[in-house]
């Protein structure tokens, strides 16, 4: 529901899925997660993690939102998605349940996930936030460990509209005595962290401060980092090639330290082995992805300001000879900041993905053109993206994004 309208689908308190769970047997007890929270990265970073423990030999379950082309995505277990018949069985059997507490459709998929993880009996689970944290209804968990990628500006109109109250919101998920990382910090964050860190009494590092990774060399489909810090001075390769993969790959770092502290066995083979094939373990989708070569074309999911601005640092790494930008986006977003940001100089196809929290095509048209942005309005997604393809040449760049759901229908 959130998907299709927006705000007024979030259910904003932790009531219907401890119910729920409540009937389940508390199957979220039953076990060890890892919490990640963040604006941008926590889908990155919640699979790069999977894919380290996987490669540990740890049995390890996934849950993920949203879904770009299948819903079992959202729950996987070693890569594997949730068996349909598995997800048809659970809302069978829990139908009366589901209508007597009426709980959200997010509400329904994280019950499922904690059942199915329990069931499978996984070694850890790693648990990404759908929104925010405090109130998510992934937060009646107590995780081994509470990871938050970073703070930015999304959701404003359900999270709070200045960087310390949604960082606040964000930081609802660290726990008494539940080691915290945190990715990166700004000077209205960190306060907010340390303030939430010193209450709950427990530890809290920060993974901006305690390393430093560099790239030695990159393409578009790999990337080569060197990395150093007091715990691991390594080279890896990551298969993961955006630039704004450099943030989350320490998040990841300094989160596999906390874990071996805790006696998890992960070493440094492991490590490497994961971080070059997060795509193929985890089957992670839709972050700087290739679609094909000669015109290139390339998708993302960054959708708001900071993760549009990753986007474009990678455009400007990669070499093109003409820029074609196949946009849309949905209304809840800061859609006038988002172009403002955006290349004036390129062409554009303007689309919508198919969802009633899609911003028309023509509306966005409009507000770029406006602008003095030039580019033509298109029907679907896919129109717009053959179009681009036809109109480009071979030393051409072709980006698709804008939102997760105009990816969603091209990856």
């Amino acid at each position: 529901m959130f998907t299709r309208i927006g705000a007024e689908a979030i259910k904003k308190d932790l009531t219907n899925t401890l119910a729920f769970c409540k009937v389940l047997g508390n199957p979220h007890q039953k076990i060890k997660t890892i919490h990640v929270a963040g604006t941008n990265g926590k889908g990155s970073v919640s699979h790069m993690l999977a894919a380290v423990l996987q490669k540990a030999g740890y049995k390890t379950g996934l849950y993920t939102s949203p879904h770009l082309r299948d819903f079992r995505e959202r729950i996987k277990i070693n890569g594997e998605m949730i068996p349909e018949e598995d997800v048809i069985h659970f809302v069978n059997l829990h139908k009366q349940v589901i209508e007597d507490i009426s709980p959200s459709f997010f509400e329904v998929t994280v019950a499922m996930a904690f059942d199915y993880f329990a069931q499978q009996q996984v070694d850890i689970a790693v648990i990404e936030v759908g929104l925010g944290g405090r109130l998510d209804s992934t937060n009646i968990i107590t995780p081994e460990l509470s990871v938050i990628t970073n703070i930015g500006y999304d959701h404003m109109n359900i999270l709070g509209d200045t960087l310390a109250q949604i960082a606040s919101e964000k930081a609802g998920i660290i726990k008494q005595n539940i080691p915290v990382v945190v990715g990166e910090y700004l000077d209205e964050t960190l306060p907010v962290f340390t303030a939430k860190a010193k209450k709950e009494n427990t530890s809290i590092r920060f993974a901006s401060d305690e390393l430093s990774v560099d790239v030695v060399n990159q393409t578009a489909q790999k990337m080569e980092v060197e990395v150093k810090s007091k715990f691991i001075n390594s080279q890896l390769s990551l298969d993961l090639a955006a630039t704004y993969q450099l943030k989350n790959i320490k998040t990841v770092l300094l989160a596999v330290d906390e874990l071996q502290k805790k006696g998890f066995n992960i070493t440094l083979a492991d490590l490497k082995e994961a971080l070059s094939a997060v795509k193929k373990i985890s089957g992670l989708m839709g972050r700087w992805h290739v679609l094909q070569q000669n015109p290139l074309v390339i998708c993302d999911t960054g959708h708001n300001e900071d993760g549009i601005k990753e986007v474009l640092k990678n455009i400007a790494l990669t070499p093109h000879q003409n820029l074609h930008l196949v946009i849309g986006m949905v209304k809840d977003k800061d859609i006038a900041k988002v172009l403002s940001l955006l290349p004036i100089n390129a062409t554009y196809y303007f689309c919508a993905p198919q969802l009633e929290r899609a911003k028309p095509a023509q509306e966005l048209a409009d507000e770029a053109i406006s602008l003095g942005f030039k580019g033509n309005v298109f029907p679907s997604v896919l129109d717009a993206l053959e179009a681009a393809k036809n109109e480009a040449k071979e030393d051409d760049l072709v980006f698709v994004g804008g939102s997760t759901f105009v990816v969603a229908e091209v990856v």
